[in-house]
């Protein structure tokens, strides 16, 4: 399957993708167990690319429970380069406002409970994630977005929780002290688990609430989620369609040589278990 270089992530609402002809699944094993459901790969705009929802479909993981490195460790073995996220998002600022679309460019994380990364256990590597989403991939997503006529923020500062649980109100106003411009519960540790398995990584961030700090809004509950989701994942399916033709084979960005100056660990120490573990992910530096 190394003819499939895109892969979309989908979120809250988004369980799948009616356009895709030539449709097939896939259902792989990793070493750090199953995926969140079997990957849907098929044909868009003449393009093969792969699809998985986060949460299983029938929205069966919460966010803790997402098996992010089983998620990313598979789509690696198809050969994936380039990773789309789509999630929902609550606003922590006017300008944000429901149903508006976030290409965010900055992640804060206030996570508990997750495990963070591919490596450890004899292998060490520490990655540079300044800026956690791919610099090349960001706009071409913005600019695909803009086309389907939605409104598109270019930037902002992403906080992942741990939930599942909303914020309380007095959370939610020492973020919006901090500078913070979105909330989620699953950017973190997808984005940076993407970059230790050098795949880019971009976000599509739809707003479907003000969270709780809003005094004129109703805080945020499921209702009131679901019905923004509906309205935003066929703006999500748009802009999936739109992008696929704006995307070339070439890579200018960083993405695909993040590891090569990130293992720190010495070569003759490194467990041979433990490569192995890592397969598809560090296989080119560790040829034989």
């Amino acid at each position: 399957m190394s003819d499939v270089k895109l892969a979309v992530i989908g979120g809250s609402g988004v369980y799948d993708i009616e356009a895709l002809t030539d449709v097939e699944e896939q259902s792989i094993s990793t070493p750090f167990g199953d995926p969140s459901d079997a990957i849907v790969i098929g044909t868009l705009s003449g393009v093969r690319i792969a699809f998985l929802p986060r949460h299983g479909r029938g929205h069966r993981l919460t966010p803790t429970e997402v098996p992010y490195r089983a998620n990313i460790w598979a789509l690696k073995s198809l050969g994936v380069e380039r990773i789309i996220s789509i999630s929902a998002c609550g606003s922590m600022k006017e300008k944000y406002q429901p149903r508006h679309i976030v290409i965010p460019d900055q992640i804060y994380d206030n996570t508990k409970n997750r495990d963070y990364s591919f490596f450890g256990d004899g292998l060490v590597a520490h990655i540079g994630i300044a800026d956690p989403f791919c610099p090349h991939l960001r706009p071409i997503l913005g600019a695909a977005a803009e086309k389907t006529g939605g409104r598109v923020h270019m930037d902002g500062t992403f906080i992942t929780i741990e939930g599942p649980r909303f914020s309380t109100r007095g959370e939610s106003n020492i973020y919006r002290s901090w500078g913070i411009d979105i909330i989620g519960m699953t950017a973190v540790p997808e984005a940076q688990l993407a970059r230790e398995a050098e795949i880019c990584y971009a976000t599509m961030a739809h707003v479907t609430d003000y969270d709780v700090w809003h005094e004129e809004e109703e805080a945020v509950n499921v209702e009131m989620l679901i019905a923004n989701l509906m309205a935003n994942a066929a703006l999500s399916k748009q802009t999936i369609a739109e992008l696929v033709p704006m995307l070339t084979d070439e890579r200018p960005c960083d993405c695909g040589q993040t590891l090569s100056a990130a293992i720190i660990t010495q070569r003759d120490m490194i467990p041979q278990e433990k490569v192995e573990q890592l397969g598809p992910i560090v296989a080119k530096y560790f040829p034989g």
